[in-house]
């Protein structure tokens, strides 16, 4: 049996550890070719070493994300390693908070250059790929549709106190994703965006007393969150309220403008099950898309509400009268 990726090569940045790990390790079970990236050249190997060891296929390519040249390196890592690019997964990226009065410039423009900044240039790098592949694709009558999901944050849609750097390059990406969908509607590249809530790596894990700090390059940055504020049951409840979206989607330009999904189960989110799997879902997104989308690109919704292709996963669902029209199809 053929697996739904076989053939297809992705890279996902920020893919030694955490949720970037996750995704790529999911795509790679479905047949993907994937290219791993950590700023930590041990991280990135030991993730591609599980790759292959589970009979996969994988390159990395170690670097930070935020270097000049790491855009045009990481598109062709893909492309001399396995001949081709069909998916991209900008994921990379940390946190550095602050209240506004206590946060320096380079505090700002640092989260700006990881989390904005960085996915631009590896869209840009790939642009021309895109673009000629498609060319030669339409003069020999083949369709062939390609992939971005781009990583946000619910910082990013709805803001967070003490992270106005964060939220504002989140938000950032939601921008450029509904941009490039528009862009590259013409060259078959499906554009989406997925906003993640609270979903504990080491990041944010739950700490006692000072927090830990981590080194992302030369920089020693604090991460974790203070157990106390997890028993805090107005923060609770914004991190798990199942009344409010745990993440977006967006990129469409058909008025279904960050459509919301919600979660059933009220919890936080893990690396585990739904989180990734809407990730891979975007991707298996149908090659022929309904004609209305064909020049832009489709919410996760508006594909289960329009083309009946693939199913719900988990507890994650737009609302009852789409699951019901679902269970039709």
């Amino acid at each position: 049996m053929s697996k739904k990726l076989e053939g297809q090569v992705a890279t996902v940045s920020g893919s030694g550890r955490g949720i970037g790990r996750a995704i790529a390790v999911k795509l790679a079970s479905e047949g993907a070719a994937v290219v791993i990236n950590d700023i930590d050249d041990e991280p990135a190997q030991e993730t591609a070493e599980a790759i292959l060891a589970a009979g996969g296929k994988a390159a990395t390519c170690v670097g930070d994300v935020t270097a000049a040249d790491f855009g045009e390196r990481f598109v062709a890592t893909a492309i001399e390693n396995f001949g081709r690019l069909d998916i991209i997964v900008n994921n990379a990226g940390y946190t550095w908070d602050s209240v506004i009065q206590k946060m320096s410039d380079e505090q700002f423009q640092a989260m700006l250059d990881v989390h904005t900044v960085a996915p631009f240039r590896v869209l840009r790098a790939a642009s021309e790929y895109f673009r000629i592949e498609a060319k030669k694709e339409a003069a020999e009558g083949k369709e062939v549709f390609r992939k971005v999901v781009n990583i946000s944050s619910v910082s990013g849609t709805r803001g967070n106190p003490g992270q106005i750097n964060y939220a504002a390059a989140k938000k950032a990406v939601i921008g450029m994703t509904e941009t490039l969908a528009k862009e590259w509607g013409r060259y078959k590249v499906n554009v989406n965006c997925v906003a993640y809530g609270m979903i504990e790596t080491r990041l944010t894990q739950g700490v006692e007393g000072d927090k830990p700090e981590v080194m992302v390059g030369e920089r020693s940055v604090k991460v974790g969150i203070p157990t106390a504020q997890f028993s805090c049951s107005a923060f609770r409840k914004e991190i798990t309220s199942p009344a409010k979206p745990s993440f977006a989607v967006a990129g469409e330009s058909n008025g279904l403008r960050n459509s919301p999904f919600k979660s059933n189960s009220g919890k936080k989110g893990s690396l585990r099950g739904d989180r990734i799997r809407l990730v891979l879902s975007l991707i298996l997104t149908p090659r022929r898309m309904p004609s209305a989308a064909v020049n832009n690109t489709m919410s996760i919704t508006n594909v289960w509400r329009r083309t009946g292709a693939f199913r719900p996963l988990g507890a994650y669902v737009p609302n009852e009268k789409t699951v019901e029209r679902i269970g039709r199809g």
